[in-house]
């Protein structure tokens, strides 16, 4: 033991554990706080008991030795975090030219393995910044694949693992596959041995005994899983068709035997379907369904989201049904039953300038209003369409371009009253009509016109108005959304009382909440203090004396919202308000009542007082 240690020990200043520790202790050694990070120590004083450490932002920190024991972790110099400290420039040059062996160095520090989130903690920023970290380590992984040393992640909360013995990347897929128990893992593990075939290179032999079991697991998922056994099957048939000594199993389940028996519920079962095999599925409708496939796929436009939409049309198009589609996407746009998907598919400048450009025309923008207001309370709606709408500039002027001005202005009002838009977005969309129909400006410049007058509300009226307002959003148009659905299922909507009705309160709330938005959008709150008492004004009391027969009457002039007649309260936007406002006392004023006009004169003018 070290002299100067055992004389610590033996003088009681520290124990014989922390002597054990202090060993390492050495000037020039390298360790980790915790909190201060990498550092190196400077001094160690055992006369008064003390340690001195340059820590990156706590230069010649002092610590007390029993202290400096317990926090500090000593460290060799080939620790990444030494390594950055005392030759950066080295280690950046070693991270650029020799990935492979950099990250070992780094896992070496950190018991062979490190998640990418703590890998990059441990570079950036020292070594990297944010973005290139991340395109280096988009190079690294294609180094480190290929070594075989290494096993890569495919979750971000599993590890990067150096291995002693390298393995081939088939053989790593193999085994992920063999070993996955979740059908999401089986599936994952498929997918990345078809995104690296190139490395099998006895194909046929790895890869049949794979397709023997997907096709089992397919089988066996068919009803429980059928999205995933689904997209199993489109990966087996993919292995299929890109090696050629592979072939399906006799017997074994296929994409078109399990549409044929899902056909009831195509539309749901292909939304959780991934993006990429969609198509292969969607492809497999005339062989899985002959004759009726057409049907099948149009089914699909009107039900589908937008990927569903846009290769469904593919499809049909594809096979020269562009007639068909042509005929059913006009009468679904005429009686407004058209989705938001099969708008924005339609609406995408591609398809609206090609073989469907007849269809462009001021009633799609009708159907489009109709579309986004449907959706406006279901809470998986695909904003897709909106924003379409919204960022398009050039959508609206395709839509009114050979239109008649009637058309225009009729679109123009749909707009006007919608309340699918943000104001500063349905002002945008007014002001595309107006540039190519300057007349129509009208429009807009008179409900501004409108909009700029105030209301002037009583605090506690507008708390009401506001809970009114709360209520018809968030219970009672979410209920009318869910009485629509079920009267929907109900039959024939052409004879479904039910769900006329429900439709009919659908428009109902659907123009109350708009209304409401308007007016608390254009209150002022006030508590009516300090009115000018000088003549009549919102916010004072005024007594009046009938002329003809000496009636003493009081009116409460407050806010548009305030009415209570037993109290005398009356809103200024009321006719008897409106004929006293801005007279003075001692003036004679007509009050409109139920007969002929009632003359009164003005005998007092105070402020209101709150009762």
């Amino acid at each position: 033991m070290n002299p100067d240690i055992q004389k610590a020990v033996e003088a009681g200043k520290i124990s014989k554990s922390v002597a054990g520790i202090l060993e390492h202790f050495t000037s020039g050694a390298c360790v980790l706080h915790k909190n201060w990070g990498f550092g190196q120590i400077a001094n160690i004083d055992f006369l008064i008991n003390q340690i001195t450490i340059d820590f990156a932002t706590k230069k010649a920190h002092s610590m007390q030795l029993q202290y400096a024991a317990e926090s500090l972790q000593v460290v060799e110099r080939e620790h990444i975090l030494a390594r950055i400290a005392l030759d950066l420039p080295g280690v950046k040059k070693e991270a650029q030219h020799e990935a492979e062996a950099f990250v070992r160095s780094v896992l070496s520090s950190y018991s062979g393995k490190l998640t990418v989130d703590q890998l990059n903690r441990v570079l950036v920023p020292a070594v990297f910044n944010e973005t290139d970290f991340k395109k280096w380590w988009d190079g690294a992984k294609k180094v480190l694949k290929k070594s075989g040393h290494f096993s890569l992640p495919t979750k971000k909360t599993e590890p990067i693992v150096y291995r002693e013995e390298a393995v081939s990347r088939s053989s790593e897929h193999l085994e992920a596959f063999t070993s996955a128990r979740q059908l999401k893992d089986q599936i994952a593990a498929l997918e990345r041995i078809l995104r690296e075939l190139e490395e099998f290179k006895d194909s046929t032999a790895q890869l049949q005994s794979i397709i023997s079991v997907a096709e089992e697991t397919a089988r066996r998922n068919s009803k429980m899983a059928t999205a995933e056994a689904l997209t199993m099957l489109t990966q087996r048939d993919e292995m299929v068709e890109r090696i050629k000594d592979l072939h399906a199993g006799a017997g074994a389940p296929t994409i078109t035997s399990m549409l044929l028996d899902e056909q009831r519920s195509l539309s749901s079962l292909l939304e959780e379907v991934p993006a990429a095999k969609l198509r292969r599925i969607i492809s497999a409708f005339p062989t899985a369904f002959g004759d009726s496939w057409t049907s099948k796929a149009l089914q699909l436009i009107a039900r589908g989201s937008t990927r569903i939409v846009t290769e469904a049309a593919k499809l049909l198009q594809e096979r020269d049904k562009q007639d068909e589609l042509h005929t059913a996407l006009d009468r679904a746009i005429r009686d407004h039953s058209i989705s938001s998907s099969a708008l924005t598919w339609l609406c995408d400048k591609k398809e609206r300038e090609g073989h469907f450009k007849s269809l462009i025309h001021p009633r799609v923008m009708s159907a489009i209003l109709s579309a986004l207001e449907r959706d406006q309370f279901n809470e998986n709606r695909d904003r897709k369409l909106h924003d379409l709408v919204v960022n398009d500039q050039t959508l609206l002027p395709d839509l009114i371009k050979d239109a008649e001005v009637e058309e225009v202005r009729e679109a123009m009002r749909k707009l006007l009253l919608t309340p699918t838009f943000e104001d500063l977005n349905k002002r945008s969309l007014l002001g595309r009509f107006v540039r190519r129909y300057p007349e129509l400006e009208v429009l807009i410049s008179g409900e501004r016109e409108e909009k700029q007058e105030s209301l002037i509300v009583s605090w506690e009226s507008l708390e009401r108005r506001q809970a009114e307002y709360e209520e018809v959003v968030n219970k009672k148009i979410p209920e009318n959304t869910k009485e629509i659905a079920i009267a929907r299922d109900y039959g024939d909507l052409r004879e479904n009382f039910e769900f006329k009705a429900a439709k009919e309160m659908q428009r109902v709330l659907m123009r109350r909440k708009q209304e409401m938005e308007r007016d608390i959008s254009l209150a002022r709150g006030t508590d009516f203090a300090n009115p000018e008492t000088a003549q009549v004004s919102i916010g004072t009391t005024v007594t009046v004396r009938g002329v003809k027969d000496a009636q003493v009457d009081t009116y409460h002039i407050l806010g548009a919202w305030d009415t209570n007649p037993e109290q005398g309260i009356i809103s200024y936007k009321a006719a008897i308000a409106q004929s006293l406002l801005g007279h003075k006392c001692g003036e004679t004023v007509d009050l409109p009542t139920e007969g002929a006009d009632r003359p009164v004169e003005i005998i007092k003018i105070v402020a209101w007082i709150k009762a």
